[in-house]
């Protein structure tokens, strides 16, 4: 075993991170650590590198101790952080001869290495690039170059996939696969379920507990027979799909033309039989189940959000293009999106889709082409045309020191609430989505 974990525990105040640990991670093998936000992935991986400090347990990594063998365990292991933890500033050669450096390699060992890395990576064209301009998938192939200089034994990388597109993912994937073949033992976190599915061995976290070790395909295995396909004669999806939410069942989702569900219940199946069709099941099935199913019923966002538009088509780009100099990060975008819609904008990095979001919210003025929202220009009349809009960042946006309440009046104060309307919708927000409990915590926490 690469490591053995016995009784482990780690506290956070009265906050129990993590209850009682137990497990071995086999040698030469990928291991997927898989759960929901809040689990304890990065708390767990943070333990076995020597970064945190265990309330109880024990923990022994390639024979070592963490807390007490720290600097010899840290020559061994290669870590890739959750967050980029490169220097943006600096081009891609630069951030790895400095990690180089951090791990004492020689003249000799460095060419070898980024010879072999930047091949590996495909990042030999971009040397001379910033960090700070790679796509995502690029920047996460930097950070696992800089990860596997000196060779380690362990690999940990800290949900690796996130914010990536699915063709860099597979990527990662691949690598990751070659280098296990080589002997190297990887522990890939991720909340990713299609990911954990193709992991030699899952370990499913939820609330700092351990509840699934094992073969993914041991844990899909047990929804046989529980897992449908609904399709309903003259019935949309969607509004099948809220039919569905009203009965007792672990997971619903729609699924091309019909909807993918998990249910148990004897009684339900027998009711709905003729909509049902037996379908194989998927590791996310069995996931979800095991964490209990989704919340069942109305949604508590839609019923106390209240759409007045009498537009048609709410959101209109009309030809909208954006130049960098002698560089198109979007060409001629033309699309309608009509009230009640749901509109995906699809693609990997890199292939335009926040260039076109800032371009509809007026935060980036289009070299060519308009945007309306409810029928305003945006060009026009930006500030009343953003009075129409809800917009979520792709990089977390809020103001990370100030707490959950000052961060909600202070939007609220921007969308031009105030007195009694503001102080209504402030509740309306906090009761939604459950935030009662951390008003006074810093957003970046």
């Amino acid at each position: 075993d690469v490591a053995q974990i016995s009784n482990l525990t780690k506290k956070f105040g009265d906050n129990t991170a993590l209850d009682s640990i137990t497990v071995a991670l086999p040698k030469g093998k990928i291991v997927g650590l898989a759960g929901p936000d809040g689990a304890g992935k990065t708390t767990f991986i943070r333990l076995l590198l020597g970064l945190l400090v265990p309330t109880g347990g024990k923990i022994s990594v390639l024979g070592m101790d963490p807390v007490t063998q720290t600097d010899e365990l840290h020559k061994q292991i290669g870590y890739m952080p959750q967050k980029f933890g490169l220097y943006e500033d600096l081009s891609v050669l630069e951030n790895l001869n400095l990690y180089a450096d951090l791990k004492r390699l020689s003249k000799h060992e460095k060419n070898t290495a980024f010879e072999m890395l930047l091949k590996f990576t495909g990042l030999a064209p971009f040397t001379k690039r910033l960090a700070g301009r790679l796509s995502g998938g690029m920047k996460q192939k930097l950070g696992l170059a800089c990860a596997l200089l000196g060779t380690p034994q362990f690999l940990l990388l800290d949900e690796p996939g996130v914010g990536v597109d699915p063709i860099s993912r597979r990527e990662l994937m691949k690598m990751e696969r070659e280098l296990s073949k080589d002997g190297m033992s990887i522990l890939w976190s991720t909340s990713y379920l299609d990911e954990a599915e193709g992991f030699d061995e899952v370990l499913l976290f939820n609330e700092g507990k351990l509840l699934y070790n094992g073969l993914p395909g041991l844990l899909t295995q047990k929804e046989k027979g529980h897992v449908f396909l609904a399709k309903k004669p003259h019935t949309e999806p969607r509004a099948l799909l809220r039919t569905l939410l009203k009965e007792p069942v672990i997971d619903a989702v729609i699924q091309g033309d019909a909807v993918r569900t998990v249910i148990k219940d004897k009684k339900t199946i027998e009711q709905n039989k003729q909509i049902l069709k037996p379908t194989t099941p998927r590791f996310e099935d069995a996931v979800i189940d095991i964490l209990g199913g989704i919340p069942l019923g109305e949604s508590n966002v839609a019923g106390k959000i209240e759409v007045t538009t009498d537009d048609k088509d709410v959101i209109v780009a009309d030809h909208l293009t954006k130049k960098y100099g002698s560089f198109t990060a979007a060409k001629d975008i033309t699309f309608k999106i009509q009230k009640g819609e749901i509109f995906g904008l699809l693609g990997p990095n890199g292939a335009g889709k926040s260039t076109s979001f800032k371009m509809m919210c007026g935060l980036s003025k289009p070299t060519s082409g308009r945007a309306f929202i409810t029928g305003i220009d945006m060009r026009k009349d930006p500030t009343k045309a953003r009075s129409k809009l809800g917009y979520m960042a792709q990089k977390f946006s809020l103001f990370s020191p100030l707490n959950v309440m000052q961060n909600l009046k202070f939007f609220s104060g921007i969308y031009g609430l105030t007195g009694s309307d503001q102080q209504e919708r402030l509740r309306q927000m906090i009761d939604t989505f459950n935030l009662k409990p951390y008003l006074s915590d810093l957003a970046g926490n």
